[in-house]
């Protein structure tokens, strides 16, 4: 009869890690994609694997590799708003707030932040659920802009013409010349920051108008 001890069941496999969190599996796949990869590429095993789990271990956290997605798409949805809402407060620096947004949005992108990648390829060219995972997200910061945009109006004296209408327009635009500046070079960033603040601007005036010649 061995002498030799038996092995213990809770010991891991020799790589694999005893024990995981949500934020471990979500690091995993933001570590896995990349500029030109979307997320639903991603499979289940990969993530557990970059991760250093056995696939099973997996299910304790995620119901499947899309909830994942979509786990990272909110998020990123999140992070961004608060990057956004934190540029307001420049406006009391000298900052109008329209080009402090959208620098700071820019700034975000440029930072090398997956998340924002992820929102914005997504959005694009990522399955059904995935892109309407990114359109929830979108009519989140559409309604904190409209919020806004009402408060800037009671303050300024000039309303705008459906607002609801106005922060939907920037925020569709807004995502989509950040989806085309993926591509760009970063010696672009100062050309695409200048061009969509007018564009910006153009459409709160345009409402401005609107609303004044239907009061007229």
């Amino acid at each position: 009869m061995s002498d030799s001890p038996a092995p213990r069941r809770s010991d891991p496999p020799p790589g694999r890690r005893p024990s995981i969190t949500r934020e471990d599996l979500i690091a995993a796949a933001l570590a896995l994609v990349g500029p030109n990869r979307s997320v639903s590429t991603l499979g289940l095993r990969e993530v557990a694997r970059e991760a250093r789990i056995a696939p099973n271990s997996f299910y304790r956290h995620f119901r499947d590799i899309d909830e994942l997605a979509v786990t990272l798409i909110e998020r990123a949805g999140s992070s961004l708003r608060t990057v956004i809402g934190q540029a307001r407060h420049r406006v009391n620096s000298g900052h109008s707030v329209v080009r402090s947004s959208v620098e700071a949005f820019f700034e975000q992108f440029r930072a090398d932040d997956k998340l924002l990648h992820l929102l914005l390829r997504e959005g694009l060219a990522g399955s059904d659920a995935f892109k309407q995972a990114v359109d929830a997200q979108l009519r989140y910061f559409e309604e904190e802009l409209r919020i806004d945009l009402i408060r800037l109006a009671e303050v300024t004296g000039v309303p705008l013409h459906d607002p609801a209408l106005v922060s939907r327009a920037i925020t569709r635009l807004v995502f989509a010349v950040g989806a085309s500046a993926m591509d760009l070079p970063r010696e672009r960033d100062a050309e695409q920051i200048e061009q969509l603040t007018t564009m910006v601007k153009m459409i709160v005036i345009g409402a401005r108008g609107m609303h004044a010649a239907a009061a007229g």
